[in-house]
């Protein structure tokens, strides 16, 4: 009986969220650059297990050479090589998506769909690449089993928000509730920057603690965790354990709760913090790395989110111009 290893099934998921046809992870043999096929999920029955991959052959050589992500939407059999099929199943693959992995090899998508893969798509699949390598530096993996699925099906929801939620208040609001639910934290909150290197403003959170009727609350960006988050664009994680005191999280405010497990993650934009996701538990937890890579992917989904509205807006200011342009020659002076 075959039984599935932490990373077959973390492939699976993969595969249903790509809707792809195979899923294969490829890492180094000892001390040598070459890979071997260490797990695979596809929908067929061709995937040779016993593939060996060398820096530079075919595509997933490519990636192992050059340490850099590959997306091919229009894979031809004739020009270059995947490696890892029997038979002629290659030749059926239409597009395919590698990224390799810090601690080496590669993790391989392809479909038998063309243009099945985007630059999106890259970015995120560089999101599991990297909860794969930390699953692998880390103890215990089968201590992990339960919770991957329910994180990458809520990942699925979050990719499906903006669609669902066109006004910005609902569309926060519902990103908070999933992302705590999900996570199990006590409290979420979305900070936002408000006036750039004097303060920052609580836009959204899923328990009332600092809105009122929903107004926007203001505090110093010199104060607490989430204003040195804003400031060195660093997250702070804090499980709180060993009488550890208990972390000032936005600065010293009468009547707030103290919370000991803290994650405030930066969120970019523009290649700069303009927000912070602040979860926060009362009592001291466990942090482990599941948990970590799906906040990280949250965190992700809502800064490409953030750089899409602001391009929006950008394009939206620029339409009026372009317009008159448009009239001006049109009128024939």
């Amino acid at each position: 009986m075959h039984v599935t290893s932490i990373e077959e099934h973390i492939l699976s998921i993969v595969c249903s969220v790509f809707d792809a046809y195979s899923a294969v992870l490829f890492l180094p043999e000892d001390d040598e650059e070459t890979c071997t096929l260490q797990a695979s999920f596809s929908l067929g029955q061709s995937v040779d297990r016993t593939a060996r991959i060398a820096p530079g052959h075919g595509l997933v050589g490519w990636i192992v050479r050059n340490h850099q992500v590959l997306c091919v939407p229009n894979f031809d059999h004739y020009q270059s090589k995947l490696g890892y099929y029997l038979d002629r199943e290659e030749e059926s693959i239409k597009a395919f998506m590698g990224c390799p992995l810090s601690c080496g090899g590669v993790l391989c998508l392809d479909s038998k769909r063309q243009y099945a893969f985007s630059e999106k798509d890259n970015k995120i699949l560089q999101l599991f690449a990297e909860l794969v390598a930390r699953l692998r530096a880390q103890k215990g993996e089968e201590t992990f089993l339960a919770d991957i699925p329910r994180y990458f099906a809520d990942l699925g929801v979050l990719q499906d928000l903006p669609f669902r939620y066109k006004r910005w208040s609902e569309y926060v609001q519902q990103f908070l509730d999933t992302v705590r639910a999900s996570t199990g934290f006590d409290y979420a909150a979305f900070a936002a920057l408000d006036n750039p290197g004097e303060s920052y403003a609580i836009e959204a959170e899923t328990s009332q603690l600092l809105l009122c009727d929903g107004i926007p609350h203001s505090l110093s960006i010199n104060e607490g965790v989430v204003g040195w988050v804003f400031k060195n664009e660093q997250a702070v994680i804090c499980e709180g354990y060993e009488d550890a005191p208990y972390p000032v999280i936005f600065g010293k405010l009468p009547d707030i709760d103290e919370f000991k497990a803290v994650m405030c993650m930066p969120i970019t934009v523009d290649r700069s913090t303009n927000a912070v996701l602040c979860l926060t538990q009362r009592s001291s937890r466990h942090i482990d790395e599941s948990l970590r890579s799906f906040v990280n992917q949250a965190v992700q989904q809502m800064s490409f989110f953030l750089e899409n509205l602001r391009l929006r807006t950008k394009l939206n200011s620029y339409l009026p111009k372009v317009q008159l342009h448009g009239d001006y020659y049109g009128s024939g002076r």
